[in-house]
């Protein structure tokens, strides 16, 4: 299976270094970040700013920022546009009542080719994308919280798809 992953707003370094980390760790095929997700290598970013974004996001990727192929959009609805017309299945990670998530235990993929999106930590997948996106999947909550942190719902969430059969 193919898995793309889409970080787009995501505000902390050390939660995309985490994620990025996890994506090397399953054999994550990309990742592409837009929005004002933290990357060090962004066009145009300052070479200042590109030092201590990379310093911080080393701090929890551990090297894996490196090794992980990753891009940067400026346009992320015509990334995901694009990325459908290849034939990728589009999903957003988050509980939404508006869209009527399905649980991740219960998702079965319409292709062999996955692109998951993690929304910002707080609010979540911006309402503009929602028009791309396929399938909204939640992760079941056992306690009180309503969530997880970003990078543990990414890895939760990429090691369960990774096994996915269609």
């Amino acid at each position: 299976m193919e898995i793309i992953v889409v970080l787009h707003n995501i505000r902390s370094t050390y939660n995309v270094g985490a994620i990025l980390r996890t994506a090397e760790g399953l054999g994550i095929s990309e990742v592409v970040c837009s929005g004002y997700t933290p990357w060090f290598k962004k066009p145009g970013l300052l070479p200042h700013l590109s030092t201590k974004l990379k310093h911080q996001l080393t701090k929890s990727a551990l090297g894996a920022e490196e090794m992980v192929k990753v891009t940067w959009s400026e346009d992320i609805i015509k990334t995901l546009i694009d990325l459908k017309k290849q034939g990728f299945q589009i999903i957003g990670l988050e509980n939404n009542l508006e869209q009527k998530s399905i649980l991740l235990d219960n998702f079965k993929a319409d292709t062999e080719k996955i692109v998951l999106i993690l929304g910002e930590e707080v609010h979540g997948i911006p309402k503009e994308l929602y028009p791309e996106i396929d399938t909204f999947l939640e992760i079941p909550m056992k306690g009180q919280k309503e969530s997880f942190n970003v990078s543990v719902a990414a890895g939760i969430a990429l090691y369960t798809i990774s096994l996915l059969k269609t």
